[in-house]
């Protein structure tokens, strides 16, 4: 580098403008047009002045025509290759940005082609996934590329897993991640997987922070923190006089009474429990309106509260094993669908009002969202949900829920009374 060059340009008065022009050749724009400083000092003034060999006008900001500076470096034989080698020569190499960006994209989007390619056939995911890019999600939870392949494809290993059938949250993170606490809280997985729980259960993406939030989210998935966290609702489920669960089941049955059931105590009841037909409703409030309406009376009854959770399928299975037959009744929404169809697969049921005719019947205005899924128990309800477009909850037609719990009660007693 020439002293001549130093002298014009390599000042502490000119770094401005060389900073201005290493920007525009890091961005891949040329080194032309012209550039401006607002409130120049008069020594910055007197600077360009020097450079390009005259006034370099009036007034409080100063502006530089690079072309005309690139003519002067080059004539003077200060930087006879011009004003960007100049910059290079006074600053160093300069970075090409565009490229650098396109080659930072490439890496992260393979960072994120496992978990692209097992969210691509759920449906159910695709929403969540473009909040992660909305979000910046996965950005922050991992410093560069190279970190979020790793963390993203520990994801795709948790998500091919979920839904679950009921499993522990350390065995979920030991069989996906070979770490029985990548799924500990606060860990950046952990966040990310309880984000795509969330969807999965059909809850907001963001949700609370607490840890009933967390309990509840995980196990609208089958996933559960520890074994009294995760429990099921159930009424006038038939027990027994021989375990501890049946006992619970007899005494709740004899009073009339919801009985809430933990994980823990279903793991424990290893009998299969036959109770002839018991229904299966999505709501809290059906079950207790029906402990309300008919206490001891009223038949067998389980709510799934939303996606079942482990309980919930622990004790639908003991019930299954018992040779038990469901009728089942859900919101008519695609969420209602999704759980209804998860219940479906895992033991089968009949619908109880919960066919196309039953959602025509009633009337509402909310409206449905969501993108439709299939209703293998009655393939013209999805159709007549995506047609009609609106979202009918159990709370609407509880009345006729209630009047089919009390007529089936009304059966069973009149078939005990023949039978005596």
């Amino acid at each position: 580098m020439s002293d001549r060059l130093e002298r014009l340009l390599g000042t502490r008065e000119t770094v401005w403008l060389v900073e201005r022009v290493r920007r525009r050749l890091e961005q891949g724009r040329p080194p032309t047009g012209t550039v401006t400083l607002g409130a120049a000092s008069p020594e910055q003034r007197r600077a360009i002045e020097l450079l390009l060999g005259r006034r370099a006008g009036t007034g409080t900001s100063l502006s530089v025509s690079l072309d005309e500076v690139d003519r002067v470096l080059r004539s003077s034989g200060a930087c006879p290759d011009g004003l960007a080698a100049a910059v290079v020569l006074l600053r160093g190499p300069v970075r090409d940005l565009p490229r650098e960006n396109t080659e930072r994209e490439t890496a992260w989007r393979g960072a994120l082609s496992e978990l692209d390619a097992v969210v691509a056939d759920r449906p159910e995911l695709h929403g969540w996934r473009s909040w992660l890019d909305a979000t910046g999600q996965v950005r922050r939870s991992a410093p560069g590329p190279d970190e979020a392949r790793v963390l993203l494809d520990r994801l795709a290993e948790v998500l091919r897993r979920l839904p679950h059938p009921g499993i522990p949250i350390g065995r979920l993170a030991a069989e996906s991640c070979g770490d029985a606490h990548a799924l500990d809280e606060g860990r950046p997985l952990a966040t990310l997987a309880m984000s795509a729980a969330r969807s999965l259960a059909g809850l907001p993406y963001a949700g609370e922070g607490t840890a009933d939030a967390r309990r509840r989210a995980w196990a609208g998935v089958g996933v559960h923190l520890d074994d009294l966290s995760s429990t099921v609702v159930c009424l006038g489920l038939p027990g027994d006089d021989r375990t501890p669960t049946g006992r619970m089941l007899a005494a709740a049955r004899e009073a009339g009474e919801p009985c809430v059931l933990t994980l823990r105590q279903l793991r424990r009841h290893e009998t299969p429990i036959a109770a002839g037909l018991v229904r299966i409703c999505e709501n809290p409030v059906v079950v207790a309106a029906a402990a309300d309406e008919l206490g001891p009376l009223c038949p067998g009854l389980v709510c799934v509260s939303g996606r079942p959770s482990a309980a919930v399928w622990r004790l639908l299975d003991l019930l299954a094993a018992g040779e038990t037959a469901f009728a089942y009744h859900g919101d008519f929404d695609w969420g209602g669908v999704g759980i209804a169809a998860a219940v479906h697969e895992r033991v089968g049921w009949r619908p109880w009002r919960y066919d196309t005719a039953s959602y025509q019947a009633v009337s509402s205005r909310n409206p449905l969202t969501g993108s439709p899924r299939p209703t293998p128990w009655d393939p013209g309800l999805s159709a007549a949900m995506t047609r009609r477009a609106v979202r009918v909850e159990e709370e609407l037609v509880l009345s006729d829920l209630l009047a089919d719990l009390a007529a089936a009660a009304s059966s069973s007693s009149a078939t005990l009374r023949r039978g005596r």
